[in-house]
């Protein structure tokens, strides 16, 4: 099954909500970036959240990055998407692994440590607007949740799950975002409480085969739920060549000289997807000429 976001309202537009199935995405990025489970977790909840604060916006070139830097052994995660259902994202170190929690549960929060979630929309403005929380538990959800009532004013649930099966790979993966918009009365507060209070884990929920459209009645369906778009979501990077030799001509000009005096071919790797570009020695002359012309 693809993987898709649905996004809907309910209480007569006073409340908006997205849910993800994502399992396909993180089973991408568990491959590209080779992750241990406890960062499979991390980096799938981001990129589940990514997706849907995606979807949220409505220009074409809009894109969100989501970053989190912490004093845990993983150190840090970045997620970027647009609008267009495009995600990518990479672990800082993929490769931690740290004893589990109760009843076998992966301890996404002790990876991550004490630390920030920041969260940057380019708009297409003269600057992206971009706005910093202190992690209330390393989680991610409840950080997400927390980042959205102060940052944005807006009160909001986040549920992200993750299951890894016993051979590494992702099992499930998924989760929803619940706003209450500005108008949103007290009766309809209390009611998404209760109602969020009551329901499983998103693990468990995608675990019982529920759709993105489940999870949402679940927790929404006595609010004249209204599911008003569908979009399918991938993993997608748009690195290339171009853009990495783009790059490498930003560095120090002696830098690119002592490459070229090394005499040997250079590695460049993407950070999001792990593509490995080479450079030959003609490459890398061809960069210095450019950087010349420009001068």
């Amino acid at each position: 099954m693809k993987d898709y976001i649905v996004r809907a309202t309910a209480a007569n537009e006073m409340i908006r909500a997205f849910a993800v199935s994502s399992t396909g995405i993180v089973e991408e990025a568990r491959q590209r970036h080779t992750t241990l489970p406890v960062i499979t977790a991390a980096l799938g909840r981001l990129l589940s959240a990514g997706a849907m604060m995606g979807a949220m916006m409505k220009g074409d070139d809009d894109i969100v990055t989501l970053g989190i830097r912490g004093d845990g052994p993983a150190q840090g995660l970045t997620v970027t998407a647009d609008s267009h259902g495009n995600v990518k994202g990479y672990p800082f170190q993929p490769f931690v692994d740290i004893p589990r929690k109760y009843a076998g549960k992966l301890d996404v929060g002790g990876a991550i440590g004490n630390g920030t979630l920041t969260v940057s929309m380019d708009l297409g403005l003269k600057e992206p607007y971009s706005g910093q929380v202190e992690l209330q538990t390393g989680e991610i959800g409840d950080d997400l949740a927390y980042y959205f009532t102060v940052s944005e004013q807006t009160p909001s649930a986040v549920g992200l799950g993750v299951m890894v099966d016993r051979d590494q790979h992702v099992k499930e993966a998924g989760g929803f975002i619940i706003q209450m918009m500005p108008d949103a009365s007290e009766e309809v507060i209390s009611a998404v409480e209760k109602s969020i209070s009551r329901i499983d884990s998103v693990t468990s929920m995608l675990e019982r085969g529920m759709s993105p459209e489940d999870i949402l009645e679940e927790i929404l369906g006595g609010l004249d739920l209204q599911i008003t778009e569908k979009r399918d979501i991938r993993f997608h990077c748009n690195c290339s060549k171009e853009k990495v030799a783009f790059a490498l001509a930003t560095i120090d000009p002696k830098d690119i000289q002592e490459m070229i005096d090394d005499g040997e071919t250079i590695e460049v790797k993407c950070h999001f997807c792990n593509k490995t570009y080479n450079f030959t020695i003609e490459d890398l002359k061809e960069i210095q000429k450019n950087n010349k012309k420009g001068e």
